[in-house]
C-alpha cells in the first residue's frame, strides 16, 4: 500500500477504534456493540479494492484483538475483518461510482451477518462459546441495526477521505457541492445522478463548439 493510504487507514483505523471502545462500548445497548472499526474497514475496501481491504482488515482487527478491554484471543478479529474487507473490496465499481445506496447498504448488512457469524464461528473452534449463551439471534439483529443506522454517516465519509487522499478527480469537486456528487454521498443526498449527467452535457456543448469552430476555420482556409 501507499504512503498515503496508509497514512490514512492508520488514523481512520485508531479514531474508530477509540470511538468504540471508550464511547459506543459504554452505551450498555442491547445485544450486540455497534461496529464502528467494521464500517470504516468497509469504506475504505469499497475505494481500495479487495487487496487494500484485505490489509486495513487485518490491521484493524489485529489492533482491536490487542487493545484492552480485549478478552478473546489474539488474531480472532483480525481473521474476521480480513475475510470481510477481502470480500467488500470485490464489489467496488469498477467506474468508481454508485449510483443507488441499495448496494451499499447490501455490503452493510452482508458485513454484519458474516462478521457476527464468522467470529462465532471461529470462537466455537478455539472453544469460547460466550455468543451461546448472548444468543447468536439477538446478537446478528441488533448487529445489523445498529450498522445499518451508522453506516450512512461512517462509511460515505470514509471513502470521500479515501478518494481526497488518491486525489481521485470524482472527489475534486470543491465544497459541499462537490461532496454531493462524490461517489459515497449519493447515500445522504438527492441529485447526483442528474448532476452527473448536467456536467455530461456541458461536456458536449462544449466539444460540439469547438468542431463548429474548427469547422469554420478550415472553410475559410479553403476560400482564401
Amino acid at each position: 500500500m501507499r504512503f498515503n493510504r496508509m497514512l490514512l487507514s492508520t488514523t481512520l483505523v485508531v479514531v474508530a477504534l477509540v470511538v468504540q471502545v471508550s464511547v459506543l462500548a459504554r452505551l450498555h445497548l442491547p445485544g450486540a456493540v455497534p461496529d464502528l472499526l467494521l464500517l470504516t474497514v468497509l469504506g475504505l475496501a469499497l475505494v481500495y479494492g479487495h487487496v487494500g481491504g484485505c490489509l486495513v482488515g487485518f490491521g484493524a482487527g489485529l489492533l482491536a484483538d490487542l487493545a484492552p478491554p480485549a478478552d478473546h484471543a489474539a488474531g480472532r478479529y483480525a481473521l474476521v475483518l480480513c475475510v470481510i474487507g477481502y470480500l467488500a473490496g470485490l464489489v467496488k465499481p469498477e467506474s468508481g461510482q454508485l449510483r443507488t445506496a441499495t448496494g451499499p447498504m447490501a455490503v452493510v448488512v452482508g458485513a454484519a451477518i458474516g462478521s457476527t457469524l464468522l467470529y462465532a464461528g471461529v470462537g466455537a473452534l478455539v472453544g469460547d462459546t460466550a455468543a451461546r449463551h448472548v444468543g447468536l439471534g439477538g446478537l446478528l439483529f441488533s448487529a445489523t441495526l445498529y450498522d445499518l443506522l451508522l453506516a450512512p454517516f461512517v462509511v460515505p465519509a470514509v471513502m470521500w477521505l479515501a478518494r481526497r487522499a488518491e486525489n481521485d478527480p470524482l472527489a475534486e469537486t470543491g465544497g459541499a457541492s462537490g461532496k454531493a456528487s462524490d461517489v459515497a454521498s449519493g447515500w445522504l443526498s438527492a441529485g447526483t445522478g442528474l448532476r452527473i449527467g448536467s456536467q455530461r452535457g456541458g461536456f458536449r456543448m462544449k466539444a460540439s463548439k469547438a468542431r463548429v469552430a474548427r469547422a469554420g476555420r478550415i472553410k475559410g482556409v479553403k476560400r482564401l
